[in-house]
């Protein structure tokens, strides 16, 4: 069994880039999310499996007043998936 990775970008307004993280982490297999301005990570979070709710707040909080104060920014979530 292997696990196959890849990086997904989601660039929207900042209020809309928390809403689509929350979707994306709904969906069960990030693994991590980078913040990036010009080609530089500013912010990275590793996600573990299970972290909902509570746990998930204060990432979302950070991720939200980066890409406020941040002008040009991109959010990159790095999904998995098991195959084999």
């Amino acid at each position: 069994m292997t696990e196959r990775t890849w990086w997904e970008t989601v660039e929207a307004k900042s209020s809309e880039v928390i809403e689509q993280l929350k979707r994306l982490i709904a969906e069960g297999n990030v693994r991590r999310v980078r913040v990036r301005q010009a080609g530089r990570v500013v912010a990275e979070f590793p996600l573990t499996v299970g972290v909902v709710g509570a746990l998930l707040a204060p990432m979302l909080a950070a991720i939200g007043a980066l890409t406020a104060l941040l002008t040009d920014c991109t959010i990159e979530v790095e999904k998995s998936d098991s195959a084999g």
